[in-house]
């Protein structure tokens, strides 16, 4: 939870950055955090805490979490 709840936190963070390197740096916390998220849901699964209906459910959402914070950061960055 703490993970996932980190992600929104960093993204809000990022909107009142103080500059162009503060908003991909607190993205890039966000694209960190989404991506440990990503590692609990699965172990989550493996350990049979979630089923894998509710695997199935969560995981395209953290999935395009992470898409969005890459293209994101590599927009901002002039990628």
């Amino acid at each position: 939870m703490r993970s996932g709840t980190s992600i929104g936190a960093n993204v809000r963070e990022a909107e009142h950055a103080q500059s162009k390197a503060d908003f991909i740096s607190k993205l890039l916390i966000a694209l960190k955090e989404a991506n440990e998220t990503e590692y609990w849901i699965e172990l989550l699964l493996e350990t049979n805490y979630i089923s894998k209906t509710e695997f199935e459910n969560i995981k395209p959402k953290i999935t395009e979490i992470l898409k969005i914070l890459v293209s994101i950061i590599n927009t901002s960055k002039g990628k």
